[in-house]
């Protein structure tokens, strides 16, 4: 697994992939957007933090610990 960067931050289609965009964005994390949002909602993913009015972005180093967290439960 590919180590993120500490500092900066992340916004959901680098979270979630875009198969779309030219080119196509990998999935970090492989589930759709609905999906990541509601986990969002339910407290199981990172909260995000606003960057202007229409601009969501997460901590990277927050998704870097969702995704070691992930990592630890598969083995």
């Amino acid at each position: 697994m590919a180590a993120l960067s500490d500092k900066g931050f992340l916004r959901i289609w680098q979270i979630v992939g875009d198969p779309k965009a030219e080119p196509p964005i990998p999935a970090l994390i492989p589930i759709g957007k609905s999906t990541w949002w509601a986990g969002v909602k339910s407290g199981k993913f990172p909260q995000p933090v606003k960057l202007g009015a229409r601009k969501t972005a997460w901590k990277a180093s927050s998704i870097q610990k969702l995704m070691d967290s992930f990592a630890e439960a598969a083995q």
